[in-house]
């Protein structure tokens, strides 16, 4: 940035530009992959944000392909970060991780984590818990999604993709009720109906049902109501 004539304000506003620059080759960047897994895993194992902030290298069995949500991070209004159970009941749980993201764990892991088993899987610059608005400084997030064209994407939205593959599994109700952490079936349900696209399947039958009645009726009586009963 020594090399640009321009003036910046602010940090913020200097960090933009820089990013503008880089995704226009006029300035040379490495790529972070600090984040990388932690987007794979709460995406593809279904988990919250406070959550995957809170796994440690024991919680995560790369040898069974599973990882164990036992506990869960809460940011008090005050700023603090509290450390308790997970959300639900339900939400204290093994979840398999897909093998196409192992090898990725697995880098991530050796180069990141610290040995000891404690220790948390995706930690902070300074080794603390990540805080959210942290994540989002460090990634760019808003940037990076906006130049993927899904500006307004929240990391929250990572879990629903994941829940939403889940359900086109096929896995009965239990089963994803399991996987996503939830005491009640509704949630489930709602990723059920909507990868099964149940009313778009109704909807499309009657459309076909009204077309076979109108190529058919060559009296004039297309429109009349069937009595019933």
């Amino acid at each position: 940035m020594r090399t640009h004539p321009e003036i910046f304000l602010t940090r913020a506003e200097a960090e933009r530009a820089l990013w503008e620059m880089a995704r226009d080759g006029r300035a040379d960047s490495d790529q972070d992959r600090w984040f990388r897994a932690m987007v794979l895993l709460a995406t593809f194992a279904s988990l919250r944000w406070g959550e995957v902030s809170a796994l440690r290298r024991m919680d995560v069995d790369l040898v069974a392909k599973a990882v164990r949500v036992r506990v869960a991070f809460v940011e008090r209004s005050t700023g603090g970060l509290l450390l308790g159970p997970p959300k639900s009941k339900a939400g204290r749980r093994t979840v398999g991780i897909p093998e196409s993201i192992i090898p990725i764990l697995k880098e991530h892991t050796d180069t990141y984590v610290q040995d000891e088993p404690g220790a948390l899987m995706f930690p902070a610059a300074k080794g603390g818990p990540m805080r959210r608005s942290g994540f989002n400084t460090r990634t760019r997030w808003v940037d990076v999604v906006k130049d993927m064209g899904l500006l307004g994407l929240h990391f929250h939205d990572l879990r629903h993709t994941g829940n939403m593959l889940a359900a086109m599994s096929g896995a009965g109700l239990k089963d994803l009720m399991a996987r996503m952490g939830h005491d009640n079936v509704r949630a489930a349900m709602i990723y059920q109906h909507a990868v099964r696209g149940a009313d778009q399947v109704i909807t499309d039958a009657i459309d076909q049902q009204l077309k076979k009645h109108d190529e058919g009726d060559d009296d004039g009586s297309a429109g009349v109501l069937a009595p019933v009963g």
